[in-house]
């Protein structure tokens, strides 16, 4: 049985999630609208979000090449390739209705790339 969380949605209250759920599909179900333009495979930064408690210290390499190459690693996080985990509370900072975009096609259940995890910068377990 998948454990039942609650995270934190800035402007949007309490939502459930599961555990180990994407965070992108959590926010989606959860009656957020963030953008997503790539469909969840770290391609863009239109899913970006930001903790204010609950940052998980694990990343995917392809999050962290993409926040590194766009100027955001430390500032924001990508919710397609983050795992929900209990604790979390979160900003999204791009939503359809506050972009006038559309989003793109809908992520996967899982984490693409086959994700490839290492630690953010600043975590409490780096070093």
């Amino acid at each position: 049985m998948t454990q039942q969380l609650t995270v934190q949605v800035q402007g949007f209250g309490e939502i459930q999630a599961n555990a180990g759920e994407r965070l992108v599909l959590a926010l989606e179900r959860g009656g957020v609208d963030v953008l997503h333009r790539c469909g969840g495979a770290a391609r863009c930064t239109t899913c970006r979000v930001s903790f204010q408690e609950g940052e998980p210290d694990a990343m995917t390499a392809a999050e962290f090449d993409k926040l590194t190459e766009k100027g955001l690693l430390g500032q924001a996080r990508l919710s397609c390739q983050i795992e929900c985990a209990p604790g979390m509370s979160v900003t999204p900072l791009q939503t359809a209705s506050s972009s006038g975009l559309e989003p793109g096609k809908a992520p996967a259940e899982q984490i693409e790339p086959d994700p490839v995890w290492t630690t953010r910068p600043g975590a409490s377990t780096e070093g």
